[in-house]
């Protein structure tokens, strides 16, 4: 069996919950780390035996021996990465929020295809068994027509001015680390709104949270509550007129779903506890990928994952909010 040679960039704590997952995949060759720490590259490389190691990102990036690179920095560090990682032609999966906006996102799908190379948003969410059953539903009709959305993620986290979640220069705030998800969900499942009405806390150039309204020319709209101020139950529920969806507490990595009638009565429960810790489901969909010599998945499709960038950019104008590299 041929193995699919990953390479890793970063080294913190989203790299180690991938790294783990990669470790249990048969089809995965755990081949490199790079950090721009050398003793942290060393230590992650010893911990998940990873062959290669490297002090710095350009390092790994020209091993040509890697099939495929997972970036998991910073967000603010994704584009730069992201476009020497495809200059150098490796194929790329990183970590969402893919960008810190549109303009860079574009300019990088720009060059996959220049490059004729696979490129993704890590949305692990939508490669989740319970998403899939979620979408298998919807799509054969069980709710009927999709009439309402809520959708939460919000946790509570202390103010830290060194942590990269509360630094504008490191793409801070909720809206691209938490408030992603369900506007993921709903635009997964409705498409771009026609009108979006916001709210957002905002201090030291940052979104704290905000309160959401997608609202569609059919009637149909979804609401959605987000941040780092408050801890929700950080559910969702989809409802039609025929019944509802219901995942379980924290509907972006949930092992269970549920589907109801209209009477709120049980229909049918889907569980699918992860094998790991639900990572090793995109990592399975990007080999899929590559064995299909694909340059996108159709999972998480890049119209899919630029449009929720636009409408995440559209959010920040309203906020009056730039990142410094603006």
């Amino acid at each position: 069996m041929k193995k699919t040679k990953w390479g890793i960039i970063g080294a913190g704590r989203i790299a180690r919950a991938f790294a783990a997952a990669l470790a249990a995949v048969p089809e995965a060759e755990l081949y490199a780390v790079g950090s721009r720490s050398a003793d942290k590259a060393v230590a992650f490389a010893e911990e998940f035996g990873f062959e290669h190691i490297y002090g710095s990102y350009d390092e790994l990036l020209s091993d040509s021996s890697v099939d495929v690179v997972y970036v998991a920095t910073p967000m603010a560090a994704h584009y730069d990465i992201c476009m020497s990682a495809l200059e150098k032609g490796r194929n790329v999966f990183c970590e969402k929020s893919v960008t810190l906006n549109a303009s860079q996102l574009r300019d990088i799908l720009a060059l996959a295809d220049e490059c004729g190379l696979f490129f993704c948003e890590a949305m692990w969410m939508k490669c989740r068994p319970t998403y899939l059953k979620m979408k298998e539903w919807v799509a054969a009709g069980r709710i009927g027509d999709i009439r309402c959305i809520k959708a939460d993620f919000s946790n509570f986290v202390p103010y830290d001015p060194d942590d990269r979640l509360f630094r504008a220069d490191c793409g801070g705030g909720a809206l691209l680390d938490v408030t992603v998800y369900p506007l993921t969900l709903v635009h997964d499942l409705l498409g771009a709104p026609d009108s979006i009405d916001s709210a957002a806390h905002i201090e030291n150039g940052i979104d704290l949270s905000e309160s959401l309204i997608l609202r569609y020319a059919s009637g149909t709209f979804a609401s959605i509550d987000c941040g780092f101020e408050m801890s929700l139950r950080n559910n969702a529920v989809i409802s039609g007129n025929d019944g509802s969806i219901v995942f379980g507490d924290c509907f972006f990595c949930s092992d269970t779903v549920a589907l109801y009638d209209r009477d709120r009565r049980l229909v049918e429960q889907y569980g699918s506890p992860a094998r790991v810790n639900g990572y090793e489901y995109e990592i399975e969909e990007v080999h899929r990928c590559l064995t299909q010599g694909l340059r996108e998945s159709p999972l998480i499709p890049h119209s899919s994952t630029l449009e929720i960038m636009e409408l995440m950019d559209g959010l920040r104008r309203e906020w009056g909010l730039k990142f410094p590299q603006e």
